[in-house]
């Protein structure tokens, strides 16, 4: 996942409005969102590589995603996949407050990273690249591939449309998939990367990215309403399109109060 920006208890008929791409190489295997079989409360997308997830919802309102941090390749990766991080919340019992919490004793097992995960009553980030897990008050925020709401462009220009359209009330999903659709470039020194050409470079700055080997797999809808009604649209771009729709009532947890 390369770019996500959500609107956290702003509106008071949505709670949460998350739009995100995720972007990847296009032969890396991958399934689109469904419920696991072996895990039927929790909706995602699967890293057939790995085995982990890039965002997902469970039944009961707990919800994460993650992005890699943009930064040199280390000669030895490290042994465990990011994907795991939100998965493992997604799969557990635990608040998002203790998850994350939990999460700096062995941050070091993973490349770089950028967590996001919530439940009903918070939402948390935690970067490996940037100090302690934070509690996140209500506003509209934007992640990429960096520290939280680094000014990037792309991340600066979806925070403005999304706030545009929380004006009139929680948007649709076709707004929201339509904010991610945006192929501007901008020029490679505003948003830097490290070790790239120019060319592919200015091809990353856009919020919608096209180059011959990767770019958006797909771009993700999650919405949470204060009716406790879960949305989820995933519209899947590359190697093959496709769209999938899930709406459901939340279920209260079995873990911890709602």
């Amino acid at each position: 996942m390369c770019l996500l920006v959500l609107a956290w208890r702003v509106l008071e008929d949505c709670p949460l409005l998350l739009a995100a791409n995720r972007d990847e190489l296009y032969e890396r295997p991958a399934a689109p969102a469904q419920f696991w079989p072996e895990a039927p409360q929790l909706l995602a997308g699967r890293d057939l590589l790995a085995g982990g997830t890039w965002l997902g919802v469970t039944r009961d309102g707990r919800f994460a995603a993650v992005t890699n941090y943009r930064e040199a390749r280390t000669v030895t990766p490290p042994p465990r996949s990011r994907g795991e991080l939100a998965r493992d919340y997604l799969l557990g019992g635990t608040r998002a407050s203790e998850y994350v919490q939990s999460l700096p004793a062995h941050a070091a097992d993973y490349a770089g990273f950028n967590l996001l995960c919530g439940d009903r009553q918070s939402l948390w980030w935690y970067s490996n690249r940037g100090g302690p897990p934070r509690q996140l008050a209500p506003g509209i925020y934007g992640l990429s591939n960096d520290q939280l709401d680094t000014p990037w462009p792309k991340v600066q220009a979806s925070k403005a449309t999304l706030a545009g359209l929380c004006k009139d009330g929680a948007p649709p999903a076709d707004a929201l998939l339509e904010l991610l659709q945006d192929r501007r470039t901008h020029p490679a020194s505003a948003d830097p990367a490290i070790g790239l050409d120019t060319t592919l470079a200015q091809a990353l700055s856009a919020i919608f990215i096209e180059t011959p080997r990767y770019g958006t797999r797909c771009s993700t809808v999650l919405r949470i309403s204060a009716e406790a009604r879960v949305e989820l649209v995933e519209r899947r771009h590359a190697p093959k399109r496709g769209e999938s729709q899930f709406r459901f009532p939340l279920q209260e947890s079995r873990t911890y109060p709602a």
